[in-house]
C-alpha cells in the first residue's frame, strides 16, 4: 500500500495550491481519508478529513473557509485545495488513511501515511 502526495511548492501569501494524494495497492473508496501537516519542531496536526462518500468533511479551525478537501474514488485520490495561504500554513503535508469508519482528528486513528509534500508560504 502506497500513498503518493504531490502538489506542494513555494507560494506567496494569499496564493493557492492544490495537493493530491494518489493511493495504490488497494482501493480506499470505503475509507476515511485525511490531511495532516507538520511544521518544523512541532507536532503533526490534523488539517482536514473526508468520509468515504465525500459527504462529510471536517476541518481544523484555522483552515476553515480557506481549504477544501475532496476525493475521487474512481481515481483512488484525495485532494486538498488551499486558498488564501498564510505563512503559518508552511509545513510538510501528509495524507493518511483512516483506521476506523468514522472521521477522527488524532494521528493515531490513521493507518497508512504518504511521504509528505512541502508547502512553503512566503510573506
Amino acid at each position: 500500500v502506497q500513498l503518493q502526495a504531490s502538489g506542494g511548492g513555494l507560494v506567496q501569501a494569499g496564493g493557492s495550491l492544490r495537493l493530491s494524494c494518489a493511493a495504490s495497492g488497494r482501493t480506499f473508496s470505503n475509507d476515511v481519508m485525511a490531511w495532516f501537516r507538520q511544521a518544523p519542531e512541532k507536532e503533526r496536526e490534523f488539517v482536514a478529513a473526508i468520509s468515504w462518500s465525500g459527504g462529510v468533511t471536517v476541518y481544523e479551525d484555522s483552515v476553515k473557509g480557506r481549504f477544501t478537501i475532496s476525493r475521487d474514488n474512481a481515481r483512488n485520490t484525495v485532494y486538498l485545495q488551499m486558498n488564501s495561504l498564510k505563512p503559518e500554513d508552511t509545513a510538510v503535508y501528509y495524507c493518511a488513511v483512516g483506521r476506523y469508519g468514522a472521521i477522527a482528528r488524532q494521528k493515531y486513528d490513521y493507518d497508512y501515511w504518504g511521504q509528505g509534500t512541502q508547502v512553503t508560504v512566503s510573506s
